[in-house]
C-alpha cells in the first residue's frame, strides 16, 4: 500500500456534519482474473476494512470486497464536538495495513 492522502477540513464548528475524504493506492487484485502466462488465477488482494476514530472513538468504518475499484476512495460526514485527531487505518488480506492522522480544529 502506497501513503494514504486524506482531506479534512481545517476548522469545523461543534455539533455540525463535515465530509471527510480518503484515498489509497492499492491494485486491489479481485481474485477472479486469470494469468496469462500460467493459467492459474491470480490471488485475491483487497483493502477489506477500513476505519476512521476521532480521538480513539470509532466514527466510521466499512467492509470492502473485491468489487471496489483500485485505488479505493471513500468520503463520509463526521461530527466533532471538540477539537482531536483522526485517526484512519486501511487493512489488506495479506494483514498489512496503513494510517494516516489528520488533526480536527473546533470553533
Amino acid at each position: 500500500m502506497d501513503k494514504p492522502r486524506v482531506k479534512v477540513p481545517k476548522k469545523v464548528k461543534a455539533g455540525e456534519p463535515f465530509e471527510v475524504k480518503v484515498l489509497i493506492s492499492h491494485k486491489m487484485e479481485s481474485g477472479q482474473r486469470v494469468d496469462e502466462a500460467t493459467g492459474n488465477k491470480i490471488p485475491r488482494m483487497i483493502i477489506n476494512r477500513f476505519e476512521a476514530r476521532l480521538d480513539g472513538e470509532m466514527v466510521f468504518s466499512a467492509t470492502l470486497y473485491p468489487a471496489v475499484s483500485a485505488n479505493p476512495y471513500l468520503a463520509f460526514y463526521v461530527v466533532a464536538e471538540q477539537s482531536g485527531e483522526l485517526e484512519f487505518k486501511w487493512l489488506d488480506d495479506s494483514g498489512d495495513s496503513a494510517t494516516a492522522k489528520a488533526k480536527v480544529a473546533v470553533s
